[in-house]
């Protein structure tokens, strides 16, 4: 059966290179929706309709279809060094946090996922404040020609900090979403009515957009003034196309609930929402896809279309381990130096 876990069969690569595509397909599939959350959270003006659908459709007929991707290519790119920069954060803070018998509880574990998830948000940056930049310019007028372009043009003007700029709401946003995650998690089984070693493939993908949606719900506030302080430039039209004029973190937010009340903090929720259940649902369809791929292609199943397993194939090698095994059998020799059987 299909299973987010760690699976040893695969090489490290191999996860990073899964997770990647998958990243990728998810992310560019609901760029659309990306893009009417970004557009909301940071006040620009598109026409006098309401809610993603008006905001997809009046970028669509301002600047063509092919707005409706701005800030993809990086949003994607970015997708593999935050991966990497997560996964060596993550393993960093279970060891930190396990006690001595090397266990650790639900709640570290939750802290040490939400810790390098922050650390590797503040490493990659750079690259999100770009991406807000590139989706709210007018593709037909841009301030910025590329990705390369946005970067030495943000550093040249506004300087290397204004790279950084609304970095400490991470780490504000940070404490809501692991509250969110830990409250998620207490009560799953009061709504499945079951233990959770019990929860089926269907129960445990729900779970994953619920906590998706309360901890992106609890945090957006956070996210919607990050989204004001990253579009915010006197070099670009309109101020960057901030709907409210601030000096800093604190008075952001009291200049949104000024403008807009309490909750225009959360403008573009709906679009945000909307785009959890297939963007899960992409992501978890094709990284289950690759890694039947590179499970047939590491010896362990009969076809990339099923989990089929080999007949005579120990699951529990490595796939180094399989691959010496294998070659052992077909010359007798064994290149390891370390016993491996």
């Amino acid at each position: 059966m299909a299973t987010w876990r760690r699976d040893g069969r695969l090489t490290g690569s191999q996860r990073l290179l899964c997770a990647g595509l998958a990243g990728m397909l998810s992310l560019s599939l609901t760029a659309p929706l990306e893009l009417a959350t970004v557009l909301a959270q940071v006040g620009v003006v598109r026409g006098r309709g309401r809610g993603p659908w008006a905001a997809g459709l009046g970028v669509w007929r301002a600047e063509g279809p092919r707005a409706l991707w701005k800030g993809n290519t990086v949003a994607c790119l970015r997708l593999f060094p935050y991966s990497a920069v997560q996964l060596t954060a993550y393993r960093k803070f279970v060891v930190l946090f396990m006690d001595d018998l090397g266990h650790i509880s639900q709640w570290s574990a939750i802290m040490a996922g939400s810790l390098a998830g922050m650390v590797s948000t503040i490493v990659t940056y750079p690259t999100d404040l770009i991406k807000t930049r590139l989706i709210v310019q007018n593709m037909l007028e841009p301030s910025y020609k590329g990705i390369l372009h946005a970067f030495s043009t943000v550093y040249q003007q506004e300087g290397f900090l204004a790279l950084y700029r609304g970095v400490s709401l991470t780490v504000l946003g940070a404490l809501p979403f692991s509250a969110g995650s830990l409250l998620v998690y207490m009560n799953l089984e009061k709504i499945w009515n079951g233990p959770r070693d019990h929860f089926s493939l269907l129960q445990n993908f729900a779970n994953i957009c619920l906590a998706a949606a309360v901890t992106q719900t609890l945090s957006f506030p956070c996210d919607t003034v990050k989204r004001k302080m990253q579009a915010q430039s006197p070099f670009l039209p309109r101020g960057g196309g901030v709907d409210v004029h601030f000096s800093g973190a604190t008075d952001c937010f009291r200049q949104i609930v000024k403008a807009h009340g309490v909750l225009g903090l959360w403008n573009g929720l709906a679009a945000n929402l909307l785009k959890i259940v297939p963007y899960f649902g992409v992501m978890f369809g094709t990284f289950e896809f690759c890694k039947r791929i590179c499970l047939y292609h590491n010896g362990y199943i009969v076809s990339p279309l099923s989990y089929k397993l080999t007949p005579g194939v120990d699951q529990s090698l490595k796939p180094q381990e399989l691959r010496e095994l294998k070659k052992f059998f077909k010359t007798g020799k064994l290149n390891s130096r370390k016993p491996t059987l």
